[in-house]
């Protein structure tokens, strides 16, 4: 029952998250094309729930080729284009994935989607956050985001999939107002 209720939960937000970001979407997608070539669009492959792939969609934010220059993320990345500097600092680069929550492969609340490499590298208790559907935002975004090491995140992430109940869902959309608003752990640290 509780699958049931967050199922319909994430597509009456996402329906209706898509409409209100509308106009925003609009605007942020002829910055996107002012500011540099390339599509509006980031489209991703990524592992969700019992590692099934999904295309995961973003709001451009770097140059277009860049993603294939390995580096640590940070606010001098010199990849990341002056809109894309914008949109990643407001969080506003993840909002389309709210088309994807809508498609059923992704939650509002769940782990960050991983990359299929990084699933394959899963050791022990990694594995366990693809027992749920990834998600906009989750545990670990209000617990340290970027910030985290990525051992930590994955140990949030499997918390998170083990101990999920639709309580600790709306404490986490409570908490992600706040880290939002505060910017916190947007860019990777350790």
């Amino acid at each position: 029952m509780s699958l049931f209720i967050k199922r319909v939960t994430d597509i009456f937000f996402s329906f209706f998250g898509i409409l209100l970001m509308l106009p925003i979407w609009i605007v942020i997608g002829i910055a996107i094309k002012l500011d540099s070539k390339g599509p509006i669009f980031y489209i991703h492959k990524r592992a969700g729930l019992r590692r099934k792939e999904f295309n995961c969609y973003k709001f451009r934010s770097m140059y277009v080729g860049s993603e294939k220059n390995i580096l640590v993320s940070g606010p001098d990345d010199e990849r990341v284009t002056k809109v894309g500097h914008f949109i990643r600092k407001s969080s506003l680069d993840e909002t389309p994935q709210l088309i994807n929550v809508l498609l059923g492969d992704m939650s509002i609340v769940g782990p960050r989607p991983a990359l299929p490499s990084q699933v394959e590298e899963f050791t022990g208790n990694e594995s366990d956050k693809l027992l749920v559907k990834p998600g906009l935002t989750g545990w670990t975004q209000v617990n340290g985001r970027n910030a985290l090491s990525y051992k930590k995140r994955l140990e949030l992430d499997s918390w998170y999939a083990k101990n999920w109940n639709l309580l600790l869902d709306l404490k986490i959309i409570f908490k992600t107002f706040f880290v939002i608003f505060k910017q916190e752990g947007i860019y990777d640290v350790k």
